[in-house]
């Protein structure tokens, strides 16, 4: 009993400390201590189903359609499900495994071999073995413990992927149907821009007839009406395609909606973006490097580890005999134990550069996750900037759009008074016109980069939670 008490904990303790390669360690991360035009602020959580807060039930059933149906979910699950059953093998050969071997046999001797057959000894034979067999590799070295840490990494990097996948397929989703509500509005737009258009060329030609207007008027008016038709052709089209997208996005190829209005949507309140650093914490692409940086750090040991001796046991027990009525009796035992050791000592190299080659790899590691890093702090300065100065602008283009509708309505009453040449109506109709897409685009704009800082803060995902998935 004191020996299992003293000797065993001190030789697993041994065993424990005997892992070669470096230790991981989290690299110091070099983000500023704010954002460009941002004001140091506690973090934010967001709503997992952040989508939710443009309270639009259309958006909310196609994102959630999106993130059950899309096919690059259902890639990032099996490869998911492929990394899990990587680990579980990794994990199965801290075990020993046992096999069952054996079968029958017959044979004959030669009786012209160099070494006679003595009298009485019968040239043919039959031998009937079965066995279990094992063998057994002392991780002494920690190879096969390093080689377990890099494939989990692996594997919880897949889970990672995955939520990134899932963010950015509810971020394109938001905005490709935000496109949608865009062009829907365009067009109700220029709808009525080509129906005020025609009016006028009805205009046009009464006054013609009636010889107070001249057949310039009356081509001016044609021209306008033809360029309004044009471009609303033209926007029915990239709504289709954009309605196409969304089929894609959400897994329904033959997806149809009912025009909608980007107007009638609210912009959520944005939370504030936090400090820097917690985007170590709250992206999950930063989080898949570093699993990625964990794995290649965890393969340096595995190559030193196979420049160090080999250290294993094997073993055998079963029976042997010339017929199965005697097989299972004492006599027919048999048994070995043995005791391995291997250690390469010629190589040329070899394993010295696979060790260098590991390294390297982590070195390239490292890059991408200090890329990734410095790639999510510009993404989120970025955002930050795009939803103020959009903001920003909004009064700007609503202002232009009011006073462009004045203008149409002061040089349409100055053309029918007969103050003014057609030419002035048309400036002021393309002016009214573009005014109003232009607030329209803005608006789209706005939202579409209220997506983008709500993807670059994490959009509610959370490293605890996904490594909780089963």
């Amino acid at each position: 009993m004191r020996f299992r008490r003293v000797v065993l904990p001190a030789t697993v303790a041994v065993l424990a400390g005997c892992m070669v390669g470096p230790d991981y360690q989290r690299p110091a991360s070099a983000l500023p201590g704010a954002y460009p035009d941002s004001q140091k602020e506690a973090a934010a959580d967001l709503r997992a189903d952040w989508w939710t807060l443009y309270g639009d039930a259309t958006l909310n059933q196609l994102v959630s359609s999106a993130l059950e149906r899309n096919a690059d979910i259902r890639l990032a699950v099996a490869r998911i499900e492929e990394a899990d059953a990587n680990l579980r093998e990794v994990n199965a050969t801290f075990l020993p495994e046992i096999d069952l071997k054996g079968g029958p046999s017959r044979s004959r001797v030669s009786t012209r071999a160099a070494v006679p057959v003595f009298s009485g000894v019968p040239v043919y034979r039959n031998d009937i073995t079965l066995n279990l067999s094992t063998a057994f590799e002392l991780d002494f070295w920690g190879r096969l413990r390093r080689g377990a840490e890099a494939v989990r990494a692996q594997a919880l990097g897949t889970r990672y992927a995955k939520d990134v996948v899932a963010l950015t397929l509810a971020g394109l989703t938001s905005q490709a149907y935000f496109s949608l509500r865009s062009l829907d509005a365009q067009i109700s737009v220029t709808a009525e821009t080509l129906a005020a258009r025609e009016e006028s060329l009805d205009l046009a030609r009464r006054r013609e007839r009636g010889g107070v207007a001249s057949g310039l008027d009356v081509s001016q008016a044609d021209s306008a009406r033809a360029d309004a038709a044009a471009q609303l052709k033209e926007l029915r089209r990239q709504r289709t395609l954009a309605e196409h997208q969304l089929g894609t996005l959400s897994g329904r190829p033959d997806l149809a909606l009912p025009a909608g209005d980007l107007r009638k949507l609210p912009t959520p309140p944005l939370p504030p973006a936090g400090l820097p650093s917690t985007l170590l914490d709250r992206r999950p692409d930063i989080r898949q490097a570093e699993q990625a940086l964990i794995a290649a750090n965890a393969q340096i040991g595995v190559a030193r580890a196979a420049m160090l001796p080999a250290i294993s046991l094997t073993g055998a027990y079963g029976a042997q005999s010339q017929a199965f009525s005697t097989l299972m009796t004492s006599g027919a035992n048999i048994w070995s134990i043995g005791f391995g050791l291997g250690l390469p000592i010629f190589d040329a190299g070899r394993f010295a550069a696979r060790t260098d080659a590991a390294r390297a790899r982590e070195r390239q590691a490292l890059a991408g996750y200090q890329k990734t890093v410095e790639t999510a702090f510009r993404e989120v300065a970025d955002a930050l900037s795009s939803v103020q100065q959009t903001t920003a602008s909004e009064q700007d283009f609503q202002s232009r759009a009011e006073s462009a509708r004045r203008t149409l309505r002061l040089a349409r009453l100055r053309y029918e008074a007969g103050y003014s040449a057609y030419l002035e109506v048309l400036d002021a109709q393309r002016g009214a016109n573009d005014a109003e897409i232009a607030l329209l685009r803005n608006r789209q704009t706005l939202l579409s980069a209220s997506v983008d800082l709500m993807k670059a803060l994490g959009g509610g995902w959370s490293a605890e939670s996904a490594e909780r998935k089963p």
